[in-house]
């Protein structure tokens, strides 16, 4: 995944190898444990590995410590769908996390199908976090509790199902590399699939934004945090597009092009989701909370000296 995005460096790095080097790798290739353990630290490169998992461990961790809070605000008056998002949320970024962690069974013998399905589950929770949030943006007015719900993760779960099953009969069925990004253009079928993906995806955040610049937006929820998550993700999934047609033609900027949005998307996306759409949910009480104790001390006469 890393090697588009790697190769001027270590271009430009590269130095003939020591004696110490040449020794080390020696003793590499007479110890099938060193030899193992040294394709799987040189998979992606130090550097693209910490992109990954350092931005996902600081997220888990921001959960983590906010999740006794957010439990408590979820149990005393949160609302079905947002007790379901953030338990789906949790499963997702756990998910994520042994996805960056776990990178060198991408390249590692006999860890084809442990990745392959890792990369499956993960993406396909993804996915069914951008669905669920497209539907609900794009739900009727009157549906609310359990029938939101349901409608929600029946549209995402139809739509989530098809993709997964098709992804794994490509997979697991014709022996497409999908989870793999450095086959080149070769795979057409890999390349025609993202493609079809990328599309939809768009064709989704362009339909919103359409519907909000035209006389329907009044059906629509009035959040402009809303508009700006689907002007992002429909930036980002139009630059996937155009990344994924490159590469399927053979470009090295394509190739280069998606790795960076693959990078962006497990780095970043939940986080950005977490903050449009939770973050002012869970902080609502705290705010309403000081707005109460500002109150009474003003009524307590704390603040008359400020005006004398």
């Amino acid at each position: 995944m890393s090697g588009s995005l790697l190769q001027p460096i270590e271009a430009a790095s590269s130095l003939p190898p020591s004696p110490t080097a040449s020794f080390a790798s020696s003793n590499t290739s007479n110890d099938p444990d060193l030899r193992s353990f040294s394709s799987l630290s040189n998979c992606n490169g130090f550097w693209y590995d910490a992109l990954l998992v350092v931005p996902s461990v600081l997220f888990v961790l921001y959960l983590a410590v906010h999740a006794k809070k957010n439990l408590n605000k979820l149990c005393n008056g949160g609302s079905y769908m947002m007790k379901s998002y953030y338990a789906l949320l949790w499963v997702v970024t756990l998910l994520n996390l042994a996805w960056c962690f776990f990178q060198a069974w991408r390249c590692s013998p006999g860890k084809e199908f442990a990745w392959n399905l890792l990369s499956l589950f993960t993406a396909s929770g993804i996915l069914c976090l951008e669905i669920s949030l497209m539907a609900f943006v794009l739900k009727d007015n009157y549906r609310n509790g359990i029938e939101a719900l349901a409608h929600t993760f029946l549209v995402s779960g139809i739509v989530v199902t098809v993709d997964m099953l098709l992804k794994a009969i490509y997979v697991f069925g014709f022996g497409v590399p999908l989870f793999d990004p450095d086959v080149g253009s070769s795979h057409k079928m890999k390349w025609g699939l993202l493609i079809v993906h990328k599309s939809l995806l768009a064709a989704a955040y362009g339909f919103i934004l359409f519907v909000h610049f035209s006389k329907w937006r009044e059906k629509l929820p009035p959040r402009p945090a809303i508009y700006n998550y689907v002007v992002v993700m429909f930036v980002f999934s139009t630059i996937a597009l155009f990344a994924c047609a490159l590469a399927g033609f053979g470009a090295g900027l394509g190739h280069w092009l998606y790795d960076l949005t693959v990078l962006c998307y497990h780095s970043l996306y939940l986080p950005f989701l977490y903050v449009t759409f939770l973050e002012d949910f869970f902080q609502e009480e705290d705010f309403l909370l000081d707005n109460a104790y500002y109150s009474e001390m003003r009524d307590a006469g704390f603040f008359d000296a400020d005006w004398e």
